[in-house]
């Protein structure tokens, strides 16, 4: 699928939400139509080691809504065979009129271990997995259009993969100057979707240290992403205790709906064609009062 087509059918804000997999499939397709209420063009579900399987999850959501885009940031290229995603994604793409978009991803050492596999040579499992899946035969009803797919790419290696091999990328965890190199890496035509976390909150240590709870803390234990952030120039006293403010700043929008914004509004001056804000609570009735609150703001144009 192009990047027009994609473009058109996830419009330029969507909605990032993990949390998604662990709760109750009745709340999470009542969550799922209130964003598509709201207009949010697309719907990123996450898929972690104990939460649920990403492409049945994908299912109930589109089941849940009638214009939503759903897609996977990402599925894990290590929980089911090349054979299985390319079904899944063409059996999603036939039954709810393209509105599945697959996002796939290497995931991480820690994860892919807890899964009983070896994480070696991510670009090449990658690579290898895309070959399996165009080789796959289908024989099931064939979607209306070829369903596209997107890269959880963060250097440039996988980045490069991501415009030879897929639609485009969808980093996550990244600063603005990543989209920026992201960019120019993948040139003028795949689609660069980053995510970007947000947090409706003004007062800056509060908002620091949420930031830090709901997010940093997690994420700065996984070596990719680490290793991501050493290219623009974060270093070892940033990775401390959660995150230096300039590191939590730097990931997190947090401020008012302008700041809020604005953060985004750079990620689309930068290139990015499509941005996925994760709104950061524990629960998810609050992410939801934030995603009502941005939405005017960040649809408006």
């Amino acid at each position: 699928m192009s990047q027009h087509a994609l473009v058109a059918r996830i419009g330029r804000i969507g909605v990032w939400h993990g949390g998604l997999g662990r709760l109750p499939a009745a709340t999470g397709r009542q969550a799922a139509a209130e964003i598509e209420r709201l207009g949010f063009g697309a719907l990123w579900v996450g898929e972690g080691v104990t939460s649920k399987e990403a492409f049945t999850h994908a299912g109930l959501l589109l089941a849940a809504t009638e214009r939503l885009t759903v897609a996977t940031g990402i599925a894990n290229i290590w929980a089911r065979d090349a054979a299985a995603s390319h079904a899944a994604t063409r059996t999603l793409a036939e039954a709810y009129d393209g509105r599945f978009l697959l996002g796939l991803g290497a995931s991480h050492a820690p994860l892919v271990g807890l899964r009983g596999h070896t994480y070696a040579k991510p670009l090449a499992a990658m690579r290898g997995y895309l070959d399996a899946m165009d080789g796959a035969p289908y024989e099931g009803p064939a979607p209306a259009a070829e369903p596209g797919r997107v890269l959880a790419a963060l250097g440039p290696k996988m980045l490069e993969l991501a415009r030879d091999r897929a639609s485009g990328a969808h980093p996550y965890f990244v600063p603005v100057e990543h989209t920026v190199r992201a960019r120019e890496v993948l040139g003028a035509g795949p689609l660069l979707a980053p995510e970007q976390a947000v947090l409706l909150e003004s007062d800056p240590a509060t908002a620091r240290g949420l930031a830090r709870e709901h997010h940093l803390r997690h994420y700065l234990t996984l070596p990719n992403y680490v290793g991501s952030l050493r290219r623009f120039g974060f270093d070892d006293d940033d990775f401390a205790g959660g995150g230096s403010d300039r590191l939590v700043d730097a990931l997190v929008a947090w401020g008012d709906v302008d700041a809020i914004r604005r953060r985004v509004r750079e990620h689309l001056d930068a290139g990015a064609d499509h941005v996925a804000v994760q709104p950061l609570t524990a629960d998810l009735e609050p992410g939801l009062g934030q995603l009502r609150e941005l939405a005017p703001a960040l649809l408006a144009g």
